[in-house]
């Protein structure tokens, strides 16, 4: 019993560790999708997918100037980089 309620644990911990930052600014202050998507690929990533992160934050899967695949989590309003995996 005790072994289940560690694995339990252990997998609500591991879980709580995936989700990402938390962008916590309204939506009226975000930059616009397509301006951050042209300042992203200004720096040189290549975005396969885009998306807004359960944290509210901007989230892309592509790849990096020198060809490295990549998960960012940006900052929406000032597209600062918060978090990559």
């Amino acid at each position: 019993m005790n072994k289940i309620l560690a694995l339990i644990a252990a997998l609500l911990t591991a879980t709580g560790a995936m989700a990402g930052p938390a962008c916590t600014a309204t939506e009226d202050k975000w930059m616009k999708e397509a301006d951050f998507k042209t300042k992203i690929e200004g720096q040189g990533y290549t975005i396969k997918t885009f998306k807004v992160s359960k944290g509210k934050c901007y989230e892309i899967y592509g790849f990096d100037k020198a060809g490295k695949k990549v998960e960012i989590y940006f900052d929406p309003v000032t597209a600062a980089p918060l978090e990559s995996k």
